[in-house]
């Protein structure tokens, strides 16, 4: 759990007489680049380390991991520790020291964490993921830690903010007999984030308001759901219990309704790209429309975000092999980034000019006698036809469901679909930037600035519908749905099938960005999801808001 303090004298005092103790804090993690540092050691630090150290500080000298510094207050022997510490150019680095207390109760531990001195154009100025890195080398779970991000400027907060939910905590996935945790821990987002609690701690350098404090409690907590989400098994988080978990999520949320269709009732109701992809799993397949409504928007257009929720993806009849298909549990990060972005937005009320809706479409795409075949020809609820040429590209099935739905049924002036859709997005962006697929310069503009601000970076691809509708030419329906030369731009062209089922709704002024953030979702080195695509998702409804407000 991350908490964020209203101003430093929070971590000390006692808010009222009823309230809990400031606890005892084990740990303080300060991290900033030098110009953070030389911006607010001085100034905006000297109130938590005078509080802090005044309390630790013996006639020892502090003990670093890689020197020791005599003489001098507090400030100065870290602040000679600092002028030793050299970030590479394209990594951060930190050492710590430890303080003993005069009270005898064990040593208070400082670390010094330096962020690279350049960020590059495409990177997001706050250094999320520097950060996100660095913390996870320090924090300690066991502590009561407080982190002091030393930022440049106000505008990085956000990202820093995002990157602290990124690092982990109780509410991480865990089924090992030696954990406490346990997979019980359930996220409660009734929580009341302005009350201390055993957490990381997170102190900027400039006293926050409630409203900023609540935003970006529930944006941690939203990231840490999102993460909990994708990292769960699909023995745990089949259709059923996804669906189960977002409606249980939303209840008692004002201006909150939902609707749900699944199994041989999509199939009635023409979802038949959802339906036949799900049809063969041992749960049923479901679309699960979460709509906030609040009457400040009444008569306005929405915003609808469609997530893919693929809860294991074997291939279907085209089977992945031995090495591919470990880690498909992870095919529904798109659905859980949807969800768990609704979530933060509108329990932080960012939303008020326009409806906001989530469209998670969910399956499980596995084999069996009635699965899905090659050559199958199937209709999707756009009314167009397509011969499938691979069970194995059966994302864009669902999600084109899911934006007809959304053209057809929730008024949209803004669709944002995304999901971890191909595997050409690892090669065409990497495992930082997602990719993006976008009818709408301003909107695509807006999606890139809302990377850079959330840490959940992207990068634009090529838009040019005429080059890449022909790769899906049918001899016997509409369309295929796998492209015939691969080497055409596939992060594209399966953006393109997808816009191929929404109507004329982008002839008649709709805009449409598709994410693809297949690579993004989860970190290879510690083999744990990362969160990504709530901040951005956040970010971009907001900036919508913003623009809806200014005119």
């Amino acid at each position: 759990m991350v908490q964020f303090c209203l101003h430093a004298n929070e971590l000390f005092e006692q808010s009222s007489a009823t309230a809990p103790k400031p606890q005892s804090i084990d740990s303080l993690i300060l991290i900033g680049t030098k110009v953070g540092y030389e911006q607010h050691f001085d100034s905006a630090c000297s109130s938590i380390l005078e509080k802090m150290l005044s309390n630790a500080i013996g006639t020892s000298e502090p003990q670093s991991k890689k020197q020791k510094t005599e003489g001098g207050s507090p400030q100065e022997l870290l602040r000679n520790i600092l002028s030793g510490l050299k970030p590479s150019l394209d990594s951060g680095t930190a050492t710590e020291c430890y303080f003993p207390r005069s009270d005898g109760n064990g040593p208070l531990r400082v670390v010094l964490g330096v962020l690279p001195a350049v960020v590059s154009r495409h990177n997001s100025p706050g250094q999320p993921y520097a950060v996100t890195s660095l913390l996870k080398k320090t924090i300690r779970f066991k502590d009561v830690t407080v982190v002091a991000p030393l930022c440049e400027s106000k505008d990085h907060w956000f990202s820093v903010a995002c990157a602290t939910a990124r690092v982990g905590g109780p509410f991480l996935y865990n089924r090992k007999t030696s954990s406490t945790n346990g997979a019980a821990n359930k996220i409660d987002f009734q929580i009341n984030v302005t009350q201390p609690i055993n957490a990381i701690k997170v102190v900027f350098t400039e006293a926050i308001d409630v409203t900023t404090q609540e935003r970006f409690a529930l944006l941690a907590l939203s990231i840490q759901l999102s993460r909990r989400l994708v990292d769960q098994p699909a023995n745990e988080l089949h259709t059923k219990a996804f669906m189960d978990q977002a409606l249980d999520l939303i209840r008692g949320m004002e201006h909150v309704s939902s609707k749900v269709i699944k199994g041989e009732e999509l199939e009635k109701q023409g979802y038949g790209g959802l339906y036949n992809v799900g049809k063969a799993g041992p749960h049923p397949p479901a679309l699960v429309v979460l709509s906030y409504e609040p009457p400040t928007a009444k008569g306005n257009k929405s915003t609808v975000l469609v997530g893919k929720g693929i809860v294991f993806d074997t291939g279907g009849t085209q089977i992945k092999t031995k090495a591919g298909m470990p880690g498909m549990k992870r095919d529904m990060g798109g659905a859980a980034s949807v969800l768990a972005s609704f979530l933060s937005l509108v329990r932080s009320g960012t939303v008020k000019n326009q409806p906001l809706h989530a469209v998670l479409c969910l399956a499980e795409n596995s084999v069996a006698s009635h699965a899905m075949r090659p050559d199958d020809v199937i209709a999707l609820h756009s009314g167009k036809t397509v011969e499938v040429n691979n069970t194995d590209a059966e994302g864009r099935l669902v999600l084109s469901d899911g934006v007809s739905n959304a053209v057809n049924h929730l008024n949209p002036q803004v669709i944002i679909d995304m999901a971890t859709l191909t595997g050409a997005q690892g090669v065409a962006t990497g495992k930082y930037f997602g990719a993006l697929y976008c009818n709408d310069e301003e909107l695509e503009q807006i999606a890139v600035a809302a990377g850079k601000t959330s840490g959940d970076l992207c990068h634009a691809m090529p838009y040019a519908p005429e080059f890449f509708r022909p790769e899906f030419s049918s001899a016997v329906a509409d369309m295929k749905n796998s492209v015939a030369d691969r080497a055409n731009a596939q992060v594209s062209c399966a953006g393109q099938f997808i816009a191929n089922h929404l109507g004329s709704y982008l002839e008649d002024g709709g805009k449409w960005v598709h994410i693809d953030m297949a690579y993004c979702v989860f970190d290879k080195k510690d083999e744990r999801a990362t969160g990504y695509g709530v901040g951005l998702l956040y970010s971009i409804v907001q900036s919508i808001e913003s623009s809806l407000m200014s005119n």
